[in-house]
């Protein structure tokens, strides 16, 4: 029976109830919710209040410092280093890398800045195997073993290193509340105090985060609102590429994207992006699409597979592309070109398991399945750039420039884009531009041989 100094609280998403349920009534989630005690400290309001606001003009602004990771692509992610006083937090799925990449970005920070490195998880035994396994040169950064929020605060306080990691915020536990390590309470309440350090201290703290079963990052969702940087270490656990990937920045782009290569020394950068995902190969059911994500551009390589199906439901299966748009990509083939993929299954995959959300890709998905289907060679050495809509036509796409200057300089001959009226020919002469307007010039064009 539950009282006033009560509340009940559930672990999958957070929602407060004032008594207890087998099922959260927000997430449906089964046997999700526990109690947690209340503070029985009332807050009082202070006739001290001295705060008062000002105007725009009277704010003065300071130039933003920033320390370097000694990771360009990391760099880059966080919008030129990390900013002092930031709060910044990094999630990803157990055994990507995330402590190989903290621990080796805390080791090139060491060698002109004080660093701390919080292991909770881990003893200080682990930390050095890790260390040595990926021989790292600096001796100047101080390690400590522990899981106690007031003993970390205090410890920080006293040090005052211009970087503070720790790995990970589910393990650590305030003593003041009755609830276990990693429960929706203990991340919130552990979370803001270490807000609080790092805004007063003026001291960059770094957080990891695990993830859910489901991608998302576990804890409350009030934790990626109270950080200032929110960062995603994704990848597959057989390929060996890693990316960085900028969910939220405030102090840079967001949806930036840092790419890196576990190697058996640890992680390095891949600097030639592109490289990663393109193949440079003539094969039908091959197109390469031009991709933007954050300021960068991709050439990424999409692999599309069209075969009768023996089935009543034709299988659909993509890998780094959402299913939606595949299916919205079928029916206007379906529709506007007159092939009938109804009876065939469609397989698509990009290249390295590198995942589109850019809609300037459809244009590639589109010839790839058409390549596939008719076993037909595409155009070739051409990239293909251009939003389908759903009348057929090839819609015109943001930062145009920027992708043909990355086929160009990738040694594409020919580039598929949207019809412009800008001169793009004359700008990039060395280039063979094709504007089309509908997805059946495009077939045309790509398919005359």
């Amino acid at each position: 029976m539950s009282n006033k100094f009560s509340s009940y609280v559930c672990q999958n998403c957070g929602s407060i109830t004032s008594q207890f349920f087998g099922r959260c009534m927000n997430c449906k989630e089964w046997n999700s919710i526990i109690e947690e005690k209340k503070s029985s400290k009332s807050n009082k309001l202070t006739n001290d209040f001295t705060n008062m606001p000002k105007s725009l003009k009277e704010i003065k602004v300071n130039k933003i410092s920033r320390i370097n990771s000694g990771f360009k692509e990391l760099d880059r992610v966080l919008g030129g280093g990390f900013v002092y006083g930031s709060f910044v937090l990094l999630g990803g799925e157990p055994g990507i890398g995330k402590s190989t990449l903290v621990l080796q970005t805390a080791a090139k920070i060491s060698l002109s800045k004080e660093v701390l490195y919080i292991s909770a998880e881990e003893s200080l035994e682990q930390v050095k195997i890790r260390w040595d396994r990926l021989g790292q040169e600096s001796d100047a950064l101080q390690v400590l073993s522990e899981n106690n929020l007031s003993n970390i605060i205090q410890l920080i306080k006293n040090l005052k290193p211009s970087l503070a990691i720790i790995d990970s915020i589910q393990a650590i536990n305030n003593l003041e509340m009755e609830s276990a390590s990693g429960s929706v309470s203990q991340v919130r309440i552990c979370s803001a105090e270490l807000q609080q350090l790092a805004k007063e201290y003026n001291i960059t703290i770094l957080i990891i985060g695990h993830v859910t079963k489901e991608g998302s990052l576990a804890g409350p969702k009030t934790l990626e609102h109270l950080v200032d940087v929110v960062l995603n270490f994704e990848g597959d656990h057989v390929a060996s590429h890693r990316l960085l990937r900028g969910v939220k920045n405030r102090f840079g782009a967001t949806l930036e994207l840092g790419i890196f290569e576990m190697q058996e020394n640890g992680l390095q950068e891949v600097l030639n992006s592109s490289s990663t995902f393109t193949s440079n190969e003539n094969v039908s059911g091959l197109a390469t699409a031009i991709t933007k994500e954050g300021t960068r551009c991709f050439a990424v390589d999409i692999q599309a597979l069209v075969s009768k199906s023996f089935y009543n439901n034709p299988r659909r299966t993509t890998t780094g592309i959402h299913l939606n748009r595949l299916h919205q990509i079928l029916a206007v083939i379906e529709k506007h070109v007159g092939l009938k993929l109804a009876q065939y299954d469609c397989y698509v995959a990009t290249a390295g398991g590198f995942d589109i959300n850019d809609p300037s890709s459809d244009l590639g998905i589109a010839i790839s399945l058409i390549s596939s289907h008719k076993d037909l060679k595409p155009l070739n050495n051409c990239s293909f750039i251009g939003e389908l809509g759903l009348n057929g036509q090839v819609r015109k796409t943001n930062h145009l420039q920027n992708r043909v200057e990355e086929s160009l300089r990738l040694g594409f001959t020919k580039v598929m884009i949207p019809k412009t009226n800008n001169d793009l020919s004359n700008k990039y002469p060395s280039i063979n531009i094709l504007e089309v307007s509908n997805i059946n010039e495009a077939i045309a064009i790509v398919f005359a041989e």
